[in-house]
């Protein structure tokens, strides 16, 4: 095999996916700002936030996962040089994510009082409750911003959130700070002044993004003329059933990672901080994976415009090789540093927290030990799912990635977690499982499909 091939693609994948990445990153910021910000007033209150946000996650990674439709269809019209469909896909994915961010905030809202029936610690639900109010208002313009980016994204624009995205960290640094110690003229409101600075840093989002796009003078003829006399039931089902088993994808791995935060919660506080430690530190790498993942869905969908299917598998493998590697490094870094980078979530000079502390260092530590080995398994499945989507093929890796997470590393999850001395390192174990399953058979239904349409374009 001749690794140039893959390695000369190297340099294109990384301009495309830098933005991505560090765009995500600065998504990543603000939960790890509202950790940092929050974990020095104790770990009730930094388990509480875990708690929250796990409810906010599930609705996340529902809209997340369901705009992504959008990406693959205005990149392969990009291809064809077909303006028509991009500014129709836009408008109606517009559209679309927009009712989605009302009905994900209603529904959290109403989904609350599921924390009671969850055996979490008593002084942990009640502080979760009003933060969840607030934090689930922001899902609406979070899953709006996701109809701007996914269409930029598809257009091989992938600056424009970044730049939204850093705006809206400084916005959210400076209402976090001001809003949970009291700061200035400012009240003192603890963990709500985190989910307030999170509100208003995501509204922020979404009008930097609108003012940045319209700026472009080549993007301002689709911001044209919208009208809903314009939308067609045609195009909404497009996007709907691309969209649909996207959003599910996405759904079954984030509530199996929410599902440990649940599981650790239920062994102890400082368990379940601990988790949150881990999978923050976690989230914050594979954000890397998921830019890739970006970049395979634009790259793919781009040569699938072109019918190169040739040029099409190395295109991704390419991008399934960068991702490896990147991993691996921080898989090397976690494994190096896992004693270290606990403490930076902590409040250390805290005497009277010093017992409590020590005991989530310590859980912390063995987390991230898990965590550099599946970082790899993390990485593949995300990127392949990526060229899955660029070649419009999500109803399979739905039940691939169902199979996976829930039938697989989910029980793994369970037994350990609950049943053996393991406990959070034993939850982590079934997700490491969870993982490095999704990422084999999504392989193998990527290899499978190419190789099928391969042949059939030589015909």
């Amino acid at each position: 095999m001749k690794w140039s091939i893959y390695t000369k693609e190297f340099s294109y994948n990384l301009k495309l996916a830098y933005p991505v990445i560090l765009g995500m990153l600065g998504h990543t910021l603000i939960g790890i700002v509202d950790n940092i910000m929050v974990g020095k007033l104790g770990s009730t209150e930094l388990a509480a936030v875990s708690l929250g946000n796990s409810f906010i996650f599930i609705a996340m990674s529902l809209g997340i996962g369901f705009s992504t439709a959008i990406t693959p269809i205005i990149a392969e019209a990009d291809a064809e040089n077909d303006q028509n469909t991009i500014r129709s896909t836009f408008h109606h994915g517009l559209f679309l994510c927009t009712i989605l961010g009302l009905a994900l905030f209603v529904l959290i809202v109403l989904a609350k009082p599921m924390m009671y029936w969850m055996h979490q610690p008593e002084a942990v639900v009640k502080l979760a409750a009003p933060y969840i109010d607030w934090v689930a208002f922001s899902l609406i313009p979070v899953i709006v911003y996701q109809g701007y980016k996914q269409f930029a994204d598809g257009l091989s624009k992938t600056k424009y959130s970044m730049y939204a995205i850093f705006m809206a960290n400084v916005v959210h640094v400076f209402f976090n700070y001001v809003l949970i110690y009291g700061i200035w003229i400012f009240p003192k409101l603890g963990i709500l002044g985190a989910a307030l600075g999170t509100v208003i840093s995501r509204i922020m989002m979404v009008v930097f993004m609108d003012y940045l796009l319209r700026k472009n003078a080549v993007l301002q003829p689709y911001f044209k003329n919208f009208r809903f006399q314009q939308i067609k039931k045609s195009m909404l089902n497009k996007i709907i059933n691309l969209g649909f088993p996207s959003a599910m994808q996405m759904l079954f791995e984030v509530a199996l990672f929410t599902a440990a935060i649940w599981l650790s919660g239920s062994i102890g506080k400082a368990s379940q901080a601990a988790n949150q430690i881990a999978l923050t530190l976690a989230t914050t790498t594979f954000m890397v994976a998921m830019g890739l993942s970006v970049t395979a869905m634009i790259r793919v969908s781009n040569q699938k415009g072109l019918n190169d299917y040739k040029n099409l598998i190395v295109v991704a493998r390419s991008i399934f090789l960068l991702a490896i590697i990147i991993e691996a490094v921080f898989g090397v870094l976690f494994i190096a540093l896992h004693n270290f980078l606990p403490h930076l979530f902590l409040n250390l000079e805290n005497s009277n927290q010093a017992l409590d502390n020590q005991e989530v260092i310590s859980i912390a530590a063995k987390l991230l030990l898990v965590a550099a080995v599946f970082q790899i398994s993390d990485g593949i499945q995300v990127v392949v799912l990526g060229a899955l989507r660029g070649l419009q093929d999500v109803k399979i890796p739905m039940y691939i990635t169902f199979v996976a997470y829930w039938m697989i590393g989910f029980p793994i999850s369970f037994y350990l977690g609950k049943y053996t001395e393991l406990k959070a390192t034993g939850i982590w174990i079934g997700l490491l499982a969870g993982l490095t399953a999704a990422a084999l058979f999504l392989y193998i239904r990527f290899a499978k499909l190419t190789k099928k349409l391969l042949l059939e374009n030589r015909k």
